[in-house]
């Protein structure tokens, strides 16, 4: 029996969960037609084969047609969702892994054009900044039909073998009946905190009387708005007392804050840059004080502060939910003595951030999250070893250089600087964006252990290449920064790569021009920001840093805000030239008609990288393939069999920025897609 406390049993009511680790519930966006159908089921059964005690599925599943999702929720009003739900809980339970819902009405948090173009319906007439509806506000009639939708969601998944389920109570319909700045009903459901409560547990009364008393019920819900004029801390407690003596929930799950906004969603949970864990002890103080109970998550990504968690009593069960998105395994690794070995979560939120801009959850680090029907967590051994070199040691270069080892490839990579990591070094200079590291550090230490051979301060050529004498060889060489976009004055300004790397130094008033939209263009913003100097962002998009979605953008914000950085939109940088010792910009527009200028000091421009290819095109005549790719062989993960040379020496591929700038996970996606059938 291990001692760890972590892999110690919990009992809940009747249930028994093998250990202290749970996914808390969250919505990768995975349904098909509102159902958890076989990438959703896949998703939650790697977890569960991996030893995961508990896995909350269906962030805000949707009790009710005017709940419309806004990013692919399950919708729990339809029948034929216990089907579904059935298959997923009977292949979890399988491998000794619980199953719960998350249950919820979004009220306000929503949009009246999605759906059935029902008028979304809150406890007053106020707007969620986020998403932008003017709700309804809720009538009797309203009101009871909602019960009855929570009452029978919640009757269908006892029916399908689920273990329990939770309520929301953040930024939901059901918290926006006891927040006051929420609620402006009269009795009985608005005025003091008691009538406050009455619609939750009404909903809780409606719900026994279907499921019973033995099936398990709990609510997630903020204990403290942490805002002027909402809940209070005091608030979260006698809420907290309340719900357990009504003996009609099972636990508590605690959250602290409002999500009403980008930046309080974020703050509810904290991204890359933002401290780990900080509401842990509060939810701590909630148990505390009820000795109820309790489950929490909020950027606990690390083992060691999960295992502080149960160890010191804060939490009965932690979650960590992103770090599960990052690597399914924790558990079995735990159990086998390869904690060092897990996949760290970097906080880059590419899972939580792409569904609130309407795609599915997918990681920046592990490409086979949300693929576990086409991609490997685990990357098979290979029929037949060769020998594969690989040009450049970034993101995409490492996860080669990764999945080919783990194949049992003979593997060599050239790296022209002196360590790993390309870009990603690059970004990392940044304080707050520096985790960001542990993407090629992970990589680099699994290559070391498989005897991966570096070849570090080597600028491989031609000749280098053929002299490792290759079966396959990938060039992952990357991109360098474009700033050749103007017809005068190229030569009058720097990249932010400059920048960032302390090639140019900031200059006192300075006109940054991003057309990328990336992260690099507020890096080198918030570097020249802190030096004191003027510093205007301007785009030709109608918003600014598109690519960097809304809770990675919160930290950005805040710095820049506090620097007064101004940013400016649909404005284009058309031409530099010198006047004095000064530069005046010219700046035109894509809508025509409207010129200015500025008189500024530095120019600093962000136009993405071009491929840093020479290498690859001298090595495409010696190649079997020329370096033609089979894109259906690539995307349905069969072997590359491309011959147009059959004298030539070996395959040739790129990879990554080599091949057009993309992002991070593009990168990764590239490696593993070509690699793991090498």
């Amino acid at each position: 029996m291990s001692v760890d406390p972590l892999l110690q049993p919990y009992q809940l009511k009747h249930l028994r969960l093998k250990n202290r680790l749970m996914l808390t519930s969250h919505e990768p966006a995975y349904p098909e037609d509102g159902m958890p159908k076989d990438r959703y089921r896949a998703y939650h059964v790697e977890r569960a084969r991996a030893g995961v005690a508990l896995t909350m599925t269906a962030g805000s599943a949707s009790v009710a047609r005017d709940s419309p999702p806004v990013f692919n929720n399950i919708l729990a009003w339809k029948d034929e969702v216990v089907g579904w739900m059935k298959q997923l809980t009977d292949e979890c339970h399988d491998h000794d892994c619980a199953v719960m819902i998350q249950l919820t009405h979004l009220g306000r948090r929503t949009r009246w054009d999605k759906g059935d173009w029902l008028p979304a319906v809150s406890a007053s007439h106020e707007r969620e900044p986020a998403h932008r509806a003017f709700p309804k506000k809720v009538e009797d009639w309203d009101i009871a039909r909602i019960i009855q939708d929570y009452a029978d969601a919640a009757e269908r998944m006892k029916a399908a073998g689920l273990d329990g389920v939770e309520l929301e109570a953040y930024g939901h319909l059901m918290d926006q009946f006891w927040s006051p700045l929420t609620n402006d009903l009269d009795a009985p459901y608005g005025g003091d905190l008691d009538n406050r409560l009455r619609f939750t547990f009404d909903v809780l009364r409606a719900i026994r009387d279907r499921v019973g008393p033995e099936f398990i019920v709990g609510i997630r819900y903020t204990a403290d708005e942490n805002t002027v004029g909402g809940l209070t801390r005091q608030d979260g407690l006698d809420i907290s007392h309340r719900l357990k003596s009504s003996g009609m929930v099972d636990f508590l799950n605690v959250i602290r804050g409002h999500i009403d906004t980008d930046a309080a969603l974020t703050d509810v949970i904290p991204v890359q840059g933002m401290r780990s864990a900080p509401h842990l002890d509060f939810a701590g103080d909630i148990r505390a004080a009820t000795n109820f109970p309790t489950f929490h998550a909020a950027k606990i990504q690390d083992v060691a502060t999960a295992r502080h968690a149960i160890a010191t009593g804060k939490l009965d069960m932690v979650g960590m939910t992103r770090a599960h998105i990052a690597d399914p395994h924790i558990v079995a690794k735990i159990m086998r003595g390869e904690e060092h070995r897990i996949r760290p979560c970097v906080g880059a939120n590419y899972c939580l951030d792409r569904i609130y801009q309407g795609g599915m959850a997918l990681c920046l680090h592990n490409p086979a999250t949300g693929r576990e029907l086409e991609q490997p967590h685990i990357v098979p051994k290979a029929e037949r070893h060769r020998r594969i070199v690989i040009v450049g040691a970034g993101p995409a270069g490492m996860e080669a250089a990764r999945v080919a080892a783990e194949r049992g490839h003979d593997v060599i990579v050239h790296e022209a600087a002196d360590k790993p990591g390309g870009q990603v070094r690059l970004t990392a200079l940044t304080p707050r964006r520096q985790e960001m590291i542990q993407l090629i550090q992970w990589r680099f230490d699994e290559c070391e252990r498989m005897g991966v051979n570096f070849r570090f301060n080597s600028f491989a050529d031609a000749e280098t290449v053929q002299a490792d004498d290759p079966c396959v060889v990938i060039i992952a060489t990357g991109g360098l920064p474009h700033t050749e976009i103007l017809p005068a004055g190229n030569d009058l300004v720097v990249s932010t790569w400059d920048i960032l790397s302390g090639d140019a130094r900031p200059g006192s008033n300075v006109l940054i021009y991003d057309d990328a939209g990336d992260y690099a263009a507020l890096q080198a913003a918030e570097k020249i920001a802190a030096t004191g100097a003027k510093v205007e962002v301007m785009t030709r998009d109608r918003s600014f840093a598109p690519e960097v979605m809304a809770m990675s953008l919160t930290p950005s914000m805040r710095e820049l805000q506090k620097l007064n950085t101004t940013f400016t939109v649909t404005w284009k940088l058309d031409q530099v030239r010198r006047d004095g010792n000064e530069l005046l910009a010219t700046i035109g527009s894509d809508y025509g008609g409207a010129t200015k200028e500025r008189r500024v000091d530095q120019v600093v421009v962000n136009h993405g990288t071009r491929p840093l290819d020479d290498l690859y095109f001298d090595l495409r005549p010696i190649s079997t393939n020329s370096g033609q790719v089979d894109y259906d062989a690539f995307i349905h993960g069969r072997p590359q069999s491309v011959v147009t040379n059959p004298d030539g020496a070996f395959q040739l591929f790129r990879i990554g920025d080599a091949v057009a700038a993309r992002n991070t996970h593009a990168a990764i996606y590239d490696a593993l897609r070509l690699v793991k059938v090498l």
